[in-house]
C-alpha cells in the first residue's frame, strides 16, 4: 500500500505561532489594564515549545520581559538574540554569576550567600548586577525566611549603594493561585507587601512581582508592576471553569503517522503481555510513537487517538516506541496522519484529558514533549 503524507515525520511536535500569539496578547492586556508589564515564562525548553521562538513570539505580542529558571537557559537566550530583560531565579550554591552578570541577566536573590556570589561576578566582570529580592511568602521553596529578610534587604541596600548591584525587584510565588478564594493568596499577598514595604523604607525602590498565569487570569489586584506569565501563554488553562482563560488556545499538537496496517482475527492479542485481544477481525494501524516519544506508558487501555477523521481506542499496552490503533472496519492507510493531542478542535485528545486520565497536571505533558526523536516544526513555517 502506497504511503499517504510522505512528507509527515515520523512523530511530530507543531507548535501554532498563532495561538501562542493570540494567548500572549490576551494575557499582557490583561496586565496591562492593570498598568503591568508581562513577563513571558519559557523555561524548560518554553514548556516544550522552543524557549527562543516562544521569547520571541511573546516579545512581538505584548510581553516585554522574558524569565527562565537556570543561568543556562538565559545566556542560551541571549545568544539568541534576546536583548530584552531576561530573569533568572533558581541557581546552586556554588553558581558562577560571571557570565550571567556579564550578559546583563536579572537575577534572583534569596540568601546573603546567593548576593556575595553575585558580587564576586560584579567584582570579576566591572559591571553592576541587577538583582530582584526573593522573600518566601508561603510556598516554603527558594525565597528569604521572613526572619531573614531584614539583613538580606540592609545587604542588598549597602551594595546597591556601592554600585555593585541595581535592586530592580522585590519577589515571590503563589502556591495556591489556581484555587479561586483559597485563604494563602491574601496571605501571601500581604507578606509580599510588607517585605517591599521594608525595602522602600531601607531606600530601594524595587518593582513587586507575585502574579502567575492564574493570577493574571483571576487577581487583578495582585498584578502589581509586573506579572509573569506560564502556562496560559501557551494555551493551557490554570483556572477551574467558571474562573476564566476560556479564550486561551493550546498551541501544541503531537502527531505522527501510521507505519503499518494489518488486519487480525478474533482472539489474537496485541502488544506486550497480550492485555487486549480482539474480539472480532478488525485492522490495526500501527503508530510509530511510544513512551520513548512523550505517550506515557500509564496511558496502555485509556487512550483514544485521531486516526481518519475520528477518534480510535489504542489497544495493548504503550510501548516504547510504538502504539497500536484499533480501526476496525475502516479503511485506513500507512502514512495516515494520527493525532495524539492537540487542541481538541477536530475533536481529537488534548494535553489536559492526558493529564487528568493520568492523575497529573497538563504542564507535566507539554514539558515532556521535548525529546530527542520528535520533530518540532512551527506553524504557520516562517512565524516568529
Amino acid at each position: 500500500m502506497a504511503a499517504q503524507n510522505p512528507h509527515l515525520p515520523r512523530a511530530e511536535v507543531l507548535v501554532d505561532t498563532d495561538a501562542l500569539r493570540h494567548n500572549i496578547a490576551l494575557l499582557s492586556g490583561l496586565a496591562a489594564a492593570s498598568g503591568a508589564q508581562t513577563m513571558a515564562v519559557v523555561k524548560a525548553d518554553g514548556y516544550g515549545h522552543g524557549a527562543l521562538h516562544v521569547a520571541r513570539t511573546a516579545l512581538e505580542s505584548g510581553a516585554s520581559w522574558v524569565g527562565v529558571c537556570h543561568l543556562e537557559e538565559a545566556l542560551a537566550l541571549r545568544a539568541g538574540g534576546i536583548t530584552a530583560p531576561i530573569f533568572s531565579w533558581l541557581h546552586v550554591p556554588d553558581e558562577d554569576f560571571t557570565e550571567a552578570v556579564s550578559a546583563g541577566i536579572d537575577l534572583s536573590v534569596s540568601s546573603l550567600a546567593a548576593l556575595d556570589a553575585v558580587i564576586v561576578a560584579v567584582n570579576r566582570t566591572g559591571k553592576t548586577a541587577r538583582i530582584h529580592l526573593k522573600i518566601d511568602t508561603g510556598l516554603s521553596r527558594n525565597g528569604c525566611a521572613p526572619q531573614d529578610w531584614p539583613e538580606l534587604v540592609m545587604a542588598a541596600e549597602a551594595a546597591q549603594r556601592t554600585g555593585w548591584v541595581k535592586v530592580i525587584g522585590v519577589w515571590s510565588h503563589l502556591a495556591c493561585a489556581d484555587e479561586p478564594g483559597h485563604p494563602s493568596i491574601d496571605a501571601q499577598a500581604k507578606r509580599l507587601t510588607e517585605a517591599h514595604a521594608l525595602a522602600v523604607d531601607a531606600g530601594l525602590r524595587p518593582i513587586r512581582h507575585i502574579a502567575n498565569s492564574a493570577a493574571v487570569l483571576s487577581r487583578p489586584d495582585l498584578h502589581f508592576e509586573l506579572v509573569r506569565t506560564g502556562i496560559a501563554m501557551y494555551g493551557l488553562n490554570p483556572m477551574p471553569p467558571g474562573f476564566g482563560g476560556d479564550e486561551l488556545r493550546p498551541a501544541m499538537t503531537f502527531r505522527a503517522r501510521v507505519a503499518l496496517v494489518k488486519r487480525i482475527t478474533a482472539g489474537e492479542g496485541v502488544s506486550y503481555g497480550l492485555s487486549w485481544t480482539a474480539p472480532h477481525e478488525t485492522t490495526i494501524a500501527l503508530v510509530p510513537a511510544g513512551y520513548a516519544d512523550g505517550v506515557p506508558r500509564a496511558l496502555s487501555g485509556r487512550m483514544e487517538v485521531l486516526l481518519g477523521g475520528k477518534r480510535r481506542p489504542v489497544v495493548g499496552r504503550v510501548c516504547m516506541d510504538q502504539v497500536m490503533v484499533d480501526c476496525g472496519d475502516d479503511v485506513v492507510r500507512e502514512g495516515d496522519e494520527v493525532v495524539l493531542f492537540g487542541p481538541g478542535t477536530r475533536g481529537e485528545p488534548t494535553a489536559t484529558e492526558w493529564a487528568d486520565t493520568l492523575g497529573t497536571i497538563h504542564y507535566e505533558i507539554v514539558t515532556g514533549m521535548t525529546r530527542p526523536r520528535v520533530v518540532r516544526t512551527v506553524v504557520p513555517v516562517g512565524g516568529a
